[in-house]
């Protein structure tokens, strides 16, 4: 096992549809078990629904080094949630094996590992004892911990009384402040601001350099490439590629592409509650035709987003990103302005007047919300083309083309000798 930080031995997990823990569980989950199975026979319910299964991992091994940056990259379905769980032991594996040397820190969903009636200092201790750590070495750290965190004033309130994007950031900087030997951060960095994001990659960087490893799942591919020294691909459990960021990324937007390319109603990388869906979504110009997918820089662009059900106060995000899945820009529609319209119908339009992206591809992610609660969410719900135009009888010069926006402007120049 020796520089060995990580090792996935044939890794599977299995699901039951319907059932409850399925690990090796505990009295409590047992009783609970034994319970669902007298209700369902009373029920009458069918041998074969009882054996309706699916495995969120099939067979997925690989090892990572010491001091190994590797990124986890895949579709939602694709078993990166269930791979972390596994190893930061929150869930067992039906088959194979996960090992791990030293302490590891992890970071998965929004306050994993804090009690919610503790304070957010009462849980920095909790944290640091769980992973073996003194009062005194915590103490040492407390300060960093709660400067980095920027929780200062609510250090001694209930985390239950937390925002997400604080449960963030106090929720990181636990795990990356405590030294742990491997460090894994789940994509729940992105309910943090820019600002604090770009301070995590910062910090994650300068764990990597102490010699720290770090398994860092995103669907930013521009962070894996900066951050990552080697990525792998999940694909429906299975492990689809490892190898360099680059040639991951590459793989994985293939794979974008060919979801893309499905009905929206046939996609199963989603989230949310499902009381509505995405049903359909399109891009084109004003007086331009929808099918086309293709947008000019510098005209009125329209994106709409057809909804299977109007439930009240429902609201629809969009977030378009470019090639490397990097985000672009978002827009939601539960923040109003005055020109904003209701009608009839199930479909949301966003109107961007003079479009300022410079030409490429891009992807737009859609999800809705209703009452406060995800209801679908899916990512790559299309891709669409920038093509060159005119803003406000200004063409795009050459100096513009290697960025991403080219906003309407205005020079005043100084006037020259003749």
């Amino acid at each position: 096992m020796s520089g060995v930080a990580i090792r996935v031995d044939g890794l599977s997990k299995r699901y039951r549809l319907g059932e409850g823990p399925q690990g090796q569980g505990d009295f409590r989950d047992a009783v609970t078990s034994a319970v669902r199975r007298l209700t369902r026979g009373r029920r009458g319910r069918s041998r074969a629904a009882d054996r309706h299964e699916i495995w969120a991992l099939d067979s997925v091994s690989f090892d990572v080094k010491q001091g190994e940056v590797v990124g986890i990259i895949g579709h939602n379905g694709a078993g990166k949630s269930t791979l972390l769980k596994i190893l930061s032991r929150i869930t067992d594996p039906t088959r194979g094996e996960a090992w791990f040397e030293g302490r590891m820190g992890s970071l998965l969903e929004v306050g994993t590992g804090f009690h919610p009636e503790l304070t957010g200092r009462e849980n920095i201790f909790l944290s640091g004892a769980i992973l073996g750590m003194t009062r005194v070495e915590i103490a040492r750290k407390l300060d960093e911990i709660v400067e980095f965190s920027e929780i200062g004033p609510f250090l001694d309130t209930p985390v239950k009384r937390y925002s997400s994007g604080m449960y963030v950031r106090l929720g990181f900087a636990v795990a990356a402040h405590l030294e742990p030997e491997v460090l894994i951060v789940d994509e729940v960095l992105a309910v943090g601001d820019a600002a604090f994001q770009r301070k995590c990659m910062a910090k994650m960087q300068r764990v990597s350099q102490e010699g720290r490893t770090i398994l860092f799942v995103s669907h930013n591919m521009g962070s894996i490439q900066a951050l990552c020294d080697r990525a792998i691909v999940l694909r429906d459990g299975r492990l689809a590629s490892e190898g360099p960021p680059s040639e991951a990324a590459a793989l994985y937007l293939r794979s974008t592409a060919e979801h893309i390319d499905l009905d929206l109603a046939q996609r199963t990388d989603r989230r949310g509650r499902g009381r509505s869906r995405v049903v359909r979504t399109a891009v084109h110009n004003l007086d331009r035709d929808e099918a086309q997918a293709v947008l000019v820089y510098g005209e009125t662009a329209l994106v709409h987003c057809e909804v299977s059900e109007v439930l009240p106060d429902l609201t629809c995000s969009i977030t378009m990103l470019n090639h490397l899945t990097q985000r672009v820009c978002r827009f939601a529609s539960r923040v109003a302005a005055p020109d904003d319209e209701v009608r009839g119908g199930r479909r949301f339009t966003l109107e961007i007047p003079e479009l300022p992206l410079v030409p490429g591809q891009y992807h737009v992610n859609v999800a809705l919300v209703a009452g406060g609660e995800l209801e679908d969410s899916v990512d790559s719900a299309m891709t669409f083309d920038v093509v060159p135009g005119s803003l406000n009888g200004r063409p795009l010069a050459q100096e513009q083309t290697g960025v991403v926006v080219a906003p309407r402007h205005r020079w005043t120049s100084p006037r020259t000798l003749s």
